[in-house]
Parts: C-alpha cells; sequence; structure tokens
C-alpha cells in the first residue's frame, strides 16, 4: 500500500465543524494519509473540548466556592443540581 500525502486544506474541516469535521476527514483521508487523518480526528475533537472546559470549569469552581464566599446564608437555601 502506498501513502499518498493529501492536502493541509483538510485540516479546515475540523476546524469549522469540530467533531464532525474532525471524523469526515478522518474517514476520507485515512487510507491515504494515516498520520494527517489522525491529526484532524484529535483536532476536532480538541477544539470541541475547549468551550466545554472554558465553561465548565469556572462552573464548577464557582460552584464549590460559593458557600465559603456567602455565609450570611443559610445552607437551605442552597439547591445544588
Amino acid at each position: 500500500m502506498q501513502i499518498r500525502r493529501r492536502s493541509s486544506l483538510w485540516f479546515l474541516l475540523p476546524v469549522a465543524f469540530n467533531v464532525l469535521g474532525g471524523i469526515v476527514a478522518y474517514f476520507v483521508i485515512r487510507d491515504d494519509d494515516p498520520k494527517k487523518a489522525r491529526s484532524c480526528l484529535l483536532l476536532g475533537i480538541l477544539l470541541a473540548a475547549i468551550p466545554v472546559l472554558l465553561f465548565v470549569v469556572p462552573v464548577l469552581v464557582g460552584i464549590a466556592v460559593l458557600p465559603h464566599f456567602m455565609p450570611h446564608m443559610s445552607m437551605q437555601h442552597m439547591n445544588y443540581v
């Protein structure tokens, strides 16, 4: 099997569509350029994880720290989901 180098423009697919673009790019170019296909898939996963981490981590830290900054409120009214 001969490995054919594919264009670096395939990286635009995961940049534009995150995980879905990475999956599409992976399955289209995996036989021709497996290293670039894997990189596209990982890029899509990474770009999808960044906004989740930017939202989830501050929310979790805020929930953990909130009772310490508001001691005047009774814990009965703190309803955590």
